[in-house]
């Protein structure tokens, strides 16, 4: 699977839904997205999963 999947993720902060755009075209990426509510440093992992779907984790920056 190619393309950008949108992919639902609790802040690991402020708990609020939002919604983080996932390039499914990298099989294994971590990065740093800014919460959209809180504005907080978010560390997000992931991996794509056999089905070519994105297996997401999330935790607070320098927590992993």
């Amino acid at each position: 699977m190619s393309g950008v999947e949108v992919v639902n993720i609790d802040c690991p902060y402020c708990g609020e839904t939002i919604d983080l755009f996932i390039d499914c075209s990298v099989e294994e990426q971590r990065y740093v997205e800014d919460c959209s509510v809180c504005c907080r440093p978010i560390d997000v992992s992931v991996i794509l999963e056999d089905d070519g779907m994105p297996g997401v984790t999330v935790s607070q920056e320098n927590d992993a």
